[in-house]
């Protein structure tokens, strides 16, 4: 009788263990079929960006493409004393080949990142004529738009000292910063300012860009580093853009070991703020020290208008 009741005491034990892990067993599954779907609909939504990614640079390379080609077949049919249309559309020729060339840089260095292939090549940057290129570079797109940009540089020089010199890479400091200023020229209004600053604080160097647009609101302050992702999605959108500019600046940012903070209001306009620590002097990239370059010389400031 003692023996049946013991026996009886482990089947019990036996089988409400066995219950407990038919419920673990239940409960785990249910986990794992929620991220099964969580990953679906993530697997879904990356599908979704990148095609929407794919025909947004399809239109932004076909478009300039096009447009240089007619432009240059109709200069060719411009009579000699008709040189006003054909400085016109010169400068509608540099203005297409100029967004074609940001476009074409921003996404061979989105496949190197995607790919682990970007490393710094560290050497002494002049910080004053760095940022100065740059500024001159989005000259005519500005000057088109009525947006004047001023560069308030704030580098005290030391005794004995003429120019200023940094340690970082200066290839993808001038990528990092042209992003963030044509972020800003794109998303200013006509006939106003845009303002980049530049300073020393406790060995870091700080850039800021400032403008006085359409300002970006909480909820998009978010995912504005999100590759892929627009803020304006809507198909009447004055502001075309695939989503890789600040999401490749903040990528490169990380390379460099710098930060980046943003301040904006809607409607008021933003401030976009970098800082990067001063780098050890090595080369470390396989790919040069030109990463990539500017396929068209925009250092010169030519007068199209």
């Amino acid at each position: 009788m003692d023996n049946t009741n013991i026996t009886d005491k482990q089947l019990l034990k036996v089988l409400k263990q066995r219950l407990e892990e038919k419920s673990d067993i239940e409960k785990r599954f249910a986990e794992l079929q929620a991220e099964h779907q969580s990953m679906g609909k993530r697997l879904k939504d990356s599908e979704a960006l990148k095609s929407h990614f794919i025909s947004n640079v399809t239109n932004e390379i076909v478009n300039p493409f096009t447009s240089i080609i007619g432009l240059s077949k109709a200069i060719l049919s411009v009579e000699k004393q008709d040189w006003k249309k054909i400085v016109s559309m010169v400068a509608l020729i540099h203005n297409e080949a100029f967004n074609l060339d940001f476009q074409l840089k921003n996404i061979f260095t989105a496949a190197k990142i995607e790919a682990g292939e970007i490393l710094p090549n560290v050497q002494k940057v002049h910080i004053r004529q760095l940022v100065q290129g740059v500024i001159d570079s989005f000259s005519i797109v500005t000057r088109k738009m009525g947006i004047d940009i001023e560069f308030d540089y704030e580098i005290q020089l030391g005794f004995g000292e003429k120019d200023y010199y940094f340690n970082t890479d200066a290839e993808k400091l001038k990528q990092i910063i042209s992003n963030i200023l044509n972020n800003a020229v794109k998303y200013s209004y006509k006939n106003s300012k845009v303002i980049v600053k530049c300073w020393i604080d406790d060995d870091l160097l700080y850039i800021s860009v400032q403008d006085f647009g359409t300002g970006i609101s909480e909820k998009n302050q978010n995912i504005i580093f999100e590759r892929f992702k627009r803020l304006d999605t809507g198909i009447n959108s004055i502001n075309q853009g695939h989503g890789l500019g600040l999401s490749i600046a903040k990528a490169l940012l990380d390379v460099l070991e710098g930060q980046m903070d943003i301040k904006s209001v809607k409607g008021e306009g933003s401030t976009f703020t970098i800082s990067i620590p001063r780098l050890k002097v090595v080369n470390t990239d396989p790919f040069g020290g030109d990463d990539g370059g500017m396929f068209f010389d925009t250092d010169d400031d030519v007068d199209l208008f």
